[in-house]
């Protein structure tokens, strides 16, 4: 068994992923530039899980720094997780969320072409369907990302079933990851946002933690049972094993394939119910404030995660409740993060 690169590895998800398909024996090599991310996350990850990790600095752009790497290691396969992921930062700087995203994904490929390396799974987006109405939301519903952001996601997606086409020795699976929240159960690893949490979860805990003030509930008049938005949770742990569910299936399909898979739990949740749910779990209050509604935000979104079943032998196992307890057990044992 190769090798796994996985780029961008030292982030929320790539941490998790690299420790799941460590401890069933694959070996993984993180690279990545730090630019968003610590390398006290990979040590953490290699305590983990002892001895299959090895870490590289540095960037996808850089196409010969890629290929020493894939020359002095023995790469089969890659799980692309590198990139810039703030939607309001992509708005306000769309040129650099291209060039990283898209860029950097052109650059990996150019480097992956002079390898053997024809594996390749890529962290995509829901937000690749934009303000979708019809739920849930299957692979097929169309596409209209409302962000720079998605829209870098939707053209990688577009660039690898072109390559996949064009050159049948690869085989592809473009991930569509929901609404990433909890922590490795240990608590050792978790999300580490800079800055203000763009994310529910991360805002609690910090709410919770008296690290932030009160969490603003933004809409309280969607037709929703309880008025607030819904959305599709997914415990981060459940994602992680579905990147190796999508490495582990994707030798087994013919040459050329191409899958796009929602990874989520099928299921919708309220701002409301996640941090009523947090409060009963951890014994602890999140202070809050009701606001209006922000502009762009849809009032229910959730997956169709039946491909995922069928495709990848994958479903989500974590409840609501585990998300919630996994993600305060890493607040409360890492305060400032790493």
């Amino acid at each position: 068994m190769g090798r796994v690169l996985v780029t961008g590895g030292a982030g929320y998800i790539g941490s998790h992923v690299m420790v799941v398909l460590g401890r069933k024996g694959y070996r993984c090599v993180c690279l990545d530039n730090f630019s968003n991310s610590s390398p006290r996350a990979v040590e953490r990850a290699q305590v983990l899980a002892p001895g299959a990790i090895e870490a590289v600095e540095a960037d996808i752009r850089d196409t010969e720094a890629l290929r020493r790497v894939l020359a002095g290691a023995d790469i089969s396969s890659v799980i692309h997780l590198a990139g810039l992921k703030a939607v309001g930062e992509s708005v306000e700087k769309p040129a650099l969320y291209r060039d990283n995203n898209v860029r950097g994904t052109q650059c990996l490929l150019e480097a992956l072409a002079g390898s053997g390396v024809r594996t390749f799974v890529f962290s995509s987006s829901a937000t690749v369907y934009g303000n979708a109405t019809a739920m849930p939301i299957g692979e097929d519903a169309p596409t209209a990302p409302a962000s720079p952001y998605g829209e870098n996601k939707l053209e990688i997606e577009r660039m690898l079933a072109k390559l996949a086409g064009e050159d049948p020795s690869w085989r592809v699976a473009s991930l569509r990851y929901f609404n990433p929240v909890g922590a490795h159960e240990s608590g050792t690893i978790g999300e580490h946002p800079s800055g203000t949490p763009n994310n529910l979860m991360p805002y609690v805990c910090q709410a919770a933690a008296g690290l932030r003030g009160p969490l603003r509930v933004f809409g309280t008049d969607y037709p929703t049972p309880d008025g607030t938005g819904i959305r599709d949770y997914i415990h981060v742990m459940d994602l992680a094993e579905g990147h190796m569910a999508a490495l582990t299936a994707l030798p087994l399909t013919p040459p050329g394939t191409v899958m796009t898979v929602n990874l989520g739990t099928g299921m919708g949740h309220s701002v409301l119910e996640v941090v009523d749910t947090f409060e009963r779990v951890n014994g602890v209050k999140v202070p809050r404030e009701l606001a209006g509604r922000r502009p762009g935000d849809v009032p229910i979104c959730y997956a169709d995660c039946s491909r995922a079943r069928q495709l990848l032998r994958w479903s989500s196992r974590r409840t609501l409740e585990d998300m919630c307890r996994d993600a305060w057990r890493w607040q409360v044992l890492n305060p400032a993060g790493y």
